[in-house]
């Protein structure tokens, strides 16, 4: 299994891009939310990824955060959801967006999504009210989801990885506000947090 790719793009074309590691070029189809956000060509990328394999083909699908990934990897369990589907899906509704929609029951949201019909965001609000519930502390609970959205990159990850440790997610993020985090990565900041606490 890939789940992490860190290289140089050498081509974008929505939704896909191509990312050399190492010589190596991967081929990688991204959600919008993830597309639009991706540096320049020539730069570097980190993208968290899902594989998957099938009779004819393997098609690896890339993502900026493991909330995104997390996600996607729920809607693939979704009777009738495929890979291209989950990742339209993505593309359409930002992760707190589309959790909200299902906590609400709002069909009426998911079904202007593109490939989503009525019977199909129905069956999304039965089958992930649960999943969402399963997952929500690896995803951020909503409080963290909404005050990690205003934290930048390694910070975003950081809360996200003290909510795995156990954390409340109001606690995680109380942990990393405030701290002198510039040119640090994820794992420095996840240390400052816990050393401060």
């Amino acid at each position: 299994m890939i789940g992490r790719l860190r290289g140089i793009i050498l081509e974008k074309q929505a939704p896909d891009l191509v990312i050399d590691v190492q010589g190596v070029g991967y081929e990688v189809a991204a959600p919008m939310s993830t597309f639009f956000n991706l540096p320049a060509i020539n730069e570097e990328v980190n993208l968290y990824t899902h594989l998957v394999v099938r009779e004819d083909a393997q098609l690896l699908y890339g993502f900026a955060t493991t909330r995104e990934r997390l996600l996607f990897r729920s809607l693939l369990k979704v009777n009738g959801v495929g890979a291209k589907l989950a990742l339209t899906i993505l593309s359409g509704s930002e992760v707190d967006d589309f959790s909200r929609c299902v906590q609400e029951g709002d069909a009426a949201s998911l079904t202007r999504l593109p490939g989503v019909g009525k019977k199909t965001a129905e069956r999304l609000i039965i089958e992930m009210r649960d999943r969402l519930k399963d997952i929500s502390g690896a995803m951020g609970l909503k409080p963290v989801a909404s005050a990690a959205a205003k934290l930048a990159g390694a910070k975003d990850e950081a809360a996200e990885a003290l909510v795995s440790l156990g954390y409340k997610p109001a606690e995680a993020v109380k942990m990393i506000r405030g701290l002198e985090s510039d040119g640090l990565n994820t794992e420095q900041i996840i240390k400052l947090a816990l050393q401060r606490n």
